[in-house]
């Protein structure tokens, strides 16, 4: 069973969000997308000072089996990404939700943090996806 963190918010794509209360969020993927993609070999993370749209393709996680887009559960403008990924994608696969994040956010609308999934309904979710 995949790790949900309640702490979290999720988008329909398998992306996490960290909201804090400085109106940024962290992002990255979740355990149960990870876990489907199998040993990541490569990330591509966004640019700095790229404005995203919610639903926005702005990364790109490569695994053994496949290569899968990253896209935004939020807009706003990317203000940091994790270096440490371009080194070591597997950090993705041993920790997805601290060392393996993939970008912070300033958001432009705090409200669309509403849309996103609870861990209760993600988890409905992923559990509806493997019927």
């Amino acid at each position: 069973m995949s790790n949900v963190p309640t702490n979290l918010k999720y988008a329909k794509s398998h992306e996490w969000v960290e909201v804090a209360k400085d109106n940024t969020a962290r992002v990255g993927i979740s355990d149960h997308a990870q876990d489907l993609l199998g040993d990541l070999v490569f990330v591509e993370l966004p640019d700095l000072g790229r404005k995203v749209l919610v639903g926005d393709a702005c990364g790109v996680v490569e695994s053994v089996k496949a290569a899968s887009d990253v896209y935004s559960p939020l807009s706003g403008e990317i203000i940091e990404v994790n270096e440490a990924l371009s080194g070591a994608p597997e950090l993705v696969n041993q920790s997805c939700y601290d060392k393996g994040w993939l970008y912070r956010i300033k958001l432009s609308d705090a409200n669309e943090v509403g849309q996103l999934l609870d861990a209760k309904a993600y988890t409905a979710m992923i559990a509806s996806e493997g019927e």
